[in-house]
């Protein structure tokens, strides 16, 4: 006889497949709350342009930091996978592409496109 402590609660890690369209719907929402705290900065940026030249410059001294850079290169990626998954949505709204292998094709686009969007946008910049 097997006692219940010995059992996996379910659904178990190991047994469970996490689907792609999951992980896209929970990165929707935390790109969303990424973009929101990124107006935040666009805010202090205008504050600062407003501010005078010397409250500019140490705005664009902080952006242009490693941890600045790569703040804004996420706030990118954050802008562009947000878009194209809201893009995906919409088509969603007509009807179409609710075949698991729409699905999963549509969640592929979706990232590599946002990361190819990314990427062109930080190499014209």
């Amino acid at each position: 006889m097997m006692s219940n402590s010995e059992r996996p609660t379910s659904p178990h890690m190991s047994v469970y497949r996490w689907p792609i369209s999951m992980t896209l719907s929970i990165l929707h929402r935390m790109t969303g709350v990424a973009l929101a705290v990124g107006l935040v900065v666009y805010v202090a940026w205008l504050m600062a342009a407003a501010g005078g030249s010397n409250d500019y410059r140490q705005f664009v001294d902080l952006m242009q930091s490693p941890l600045g850079r790569i703040a804004l290169v996420g706030w990118s990626l954050a802008f562009f996978f947000h878009l194209c998954n809201g893009v995906r949505h919409l088509f969603w709204d007509t009807g179409r592409g609710f075949e698991m292998s729409q699905v999963n094709a549509s969640a592929w686009t979706v990232i590599v496109t946002s990361v190819v969007m990314t990427l062109l946008y930080w190499w014209l910049a």
